[in-house]
């Protein structure tokens, strides 16, 4: 009985970290069709996309994969079965709803239309990131970063952590040829807190789910 409990909890935490990834990465594509500037962490993909020529994706993909190799040699108990999901799943929806969405809003979208889109995106962005986080079956290793260094230090929150790390994304990305603008500002300053605020929400909530 034991076993059955812990396996349907396991299945219900992957679950709710594919709903909160998809959820997240609909948040990045947002930014991206919006053409504002993207969030933070797309900025440095983006970045390394313009100096590569590979898709976005693929970077964001990469990148994740090169970090979560650094968090198995350093750090120990923060990679966990979603951390790769989302190492492996977050380029590829970033792709494929680039594709879908992306013919909607263009750069040529009157600017009230790309600023709502644009605003839209971090909200999304941070509730599906809240929901991957309280999941507790992963993080995706961008995300760990901000994570394992609040741990580590103990003395900052984590919206506090979470913004210097976003502005070293920008700084890097852009140094890279990445694209930043308004929105990327908007998420250096807003994720981080936004998220602050979700993550109890969607904690009560699974831990309420998976009593049932």
């Amino acid at each position: 009985m034991t076993n059955k409990t812990s396996r349907r909890e396991w299945l219900l935490r992957l679950c709710f970290l594919t709903i909160g990834l998809i959820i997240a990465h609909l948040g990045v594509t947002l930014f991206l069709i919006s053409n504002l500037g993207t969030d933070t962490f797309t900025v440095f993909a983006s970045g390394i996309s313009h100096a590569t020529g590979i898709s976005v994706g693929l970077c964001h993909s990469g990148i994740q994969c090169v970090l979560i190799v650094l968090m198995l040699l350093f750090t120990k108990g923060y990679i966990k079965t979603g951390s790769f999901i989302c190492c492996l799943l977050g380029g590829p929806i970033i792709d494929f709803f680039n594709w879908f969405l992306g013919r909607l809003v263009t750069a040529a979208s009157p600017a009230p239309l790309r600023l709502t889109v644009m605003v839209l995106g971090c909200v999304i962005l941070s509730v599906g990131m809240a929901l991957v986080i309280a999941s507790d079956a992963g993080t995706g290793p961008n995300d760990l970063v901000a994570v394992i260094l609040t741990d580590k230090l103990q003395k900052f929150q984590f919206r506090t952590v979470r913004i210097c790390c976003d502005l070293f994304f920008i700084i890097a990305g852009w140094l890279l040829g990445g694209t930043v603008g308004i929105g990327t500002v908007a998420a250096a300053f807003l994720v981080g807190p936004v998220v602050q605020i979700f993550l109890p929400i969607h904690r009560r909530n699974i831990k309420r789910i998976l009593k049932q």
